[in-house]
């Protein structure tokens, strides 16, 4: 187990138990996370770089949706994990679909 994951784990737990919108604040944030991670490991072995694309997709796709429910709960998400301009152009972008979609 490595204790960092488990306590940031922990710590995203407990905040989303406090309200539907901290519930969403911390499905944000976890995209965040997962978007950022994926920019840092990019591959240029083909097969993976596509698992990687798709993932950052779904991603993005669940950051949009996060956001959106918090908007209309009047709540701002700030990215915590990605830049500001990332996070302001996949908040302004479409869904999008995987490869093979």
């Amino acid at each position: 187990m490595n204790p960092d994951l488990q306590l940031l784990y922990d710590d995203l737990i407990a905040q989303g138990n406090q309200s539907l919108e901290a519930a969403l604040t911390v499905g944000a944030t976890i995209e965040d996370l997962d978007i950022a991670d994926l920019q840092q490991r990019a591959t240029d072995t083909p097969d993976i770089a596509l698992v990687y694309a798709n993932l950052e997709k779904g991603s993005r796709n669940h950051m949009r949706a996060f956001v959106r429910n918090l908007d209309q709960r009047g709540v701002a998400y700030s990215p915590v994990y990605i830049s500001q301009a990332d996070f302001d152009a996949i908040v302004s972008s479409s869904m999008q679909q995987g490869a093979g979609s």
